[in-house]
């Protein structure tokens, strides 16, 4: 397969360093220093299990150098630039080609169907962690099953998906029900990511320390309500039980939204707590824990360049 992974940032590299015994796989992100770091000295990936490993790779912040007609985009940008990225795929792929969201927080397939029809775009979730260490060298921080919703239509390129994905060394199965999915890899961002970020701990802290499993637990029992009003079956049965056991799997890894806040960028809180807080509005359910965890990240958003 030809694989354009849109958004090269920790997890999208991670991605391809898997993917790329097996396609070719093409990064593209406006990173520069990373891209030119991948390009001269190749992308050092750091195991979970083992020493680190260096692979070769075509990266590039111009889509245009990419030759179209590839078979599958994989999307790994922040949510706000989604439309964007969905736009990029549209010029990539080929005739029969996906595109395929593994990102954060709710909303992002919407907008890629906008842009590229319901017929190529699929979404996914996966329990992988990886953090961006510097240009061109990246970790990978915790491991597990990543899933794709099944879409009968594109039964043909799905099940190469999964091939190619499984000989990558990536554990992945078809899921007959996405909301489950996107739902159940929510609840997980809303117990970590915020609380991470604003304590500036990696993963694990978070489920061995009882003065921060208080607020997670919280945070996720609001979510797990507005699921359960919306009418729709977690993958799981206890959430905050499924949210430790991916703390400790991933107990090394520093949260997307933590990495974000260290480089003072924008994080994606708006599709993460602010959504479930914006949900619990609607739906006359309290997210007091979720409405301050999202407000406290914005704060820091707003104040990142004055930061002592």
């Amino acid at each position: 397969m030809r694989i354009a992974i849109i958004g090269a940032g920790a997890m999208g590299s991670l991605f391809g360093s898997m993917l790329s015994s097996v396609s070719t796989v093409y990064l593209i992100d406006p990173f520069e220093a990373h891209i030119q770091a991948i390009n001269k000295n190749g992308l050092i990936v750091e195991k979970t299990d083992g020493p680190s490993e260096t692979y070769h790779l075509f990266a590039f912040t111009d889509p245009d150098k990419v030759e179209p007609g590839v078979d599958l985009a994989i999307i790994f940008t922040k949510s706000c630039q989604t439309e964007e990225a969905a736009k990029t795929a549209k010029l990539l792929l080929g005739q029969k080609g996906l595109a395929l969201t593994l990102q954060n927080g709710l909303g992002n397939l919407e907008v890629i169907e906008k842009v590229l029809g319901k017929d190529r775009a699929v979404a996914g979730v996966t329990s992988h962690g990886g953090t961006l260490i510097g240009p061109g060298h990246t970790r990978h921080a915790g491991q597990g099953p990543t899933y794709i919703a099944n879409s009968p239509e594109n039964a043909q390129s799905l099940n190469r998906i999964v091939e190619t994905f499984r000989a990558g060394g990536i554990d992945v199965s078809l899921s007959e029900n996405l909301d489950s999915l996107i739902w159940g890899k929510l609840l997980i961002n809303v117990g970590i990511n915020a609380l991470a970020a604003i304590l500036r701990v990696p993963n694990g802290i978070l489920g061995i320390t009882p003065e921060c499993e208080k607020i997670m637990g919280n945070a996720v029992s609001e979510a797990a309500a507005v699921v359960k009003a919306l009418g729709i079956q977690l993958p799981y049965k206890n959430p905050l039980e499924q949210v430790r056991k991916v703390c400790a799997n991933t107990a090394e890894n520093r949260a997307s939204m933590l990495q974000d806040i260290l480089k003072r960028a924008g994080t994606e809180v708006s599709v993460i707590n602010r959504a479930i807080a914006e949900k619990g509005k609607a739906l006359g359910i309290p997210t007091p824990y979720n409405i301050f965890l999202s407000e406290i990240i914005e704060a820091l958003e707003a104040t990142s360049e004055k930061r002592i």
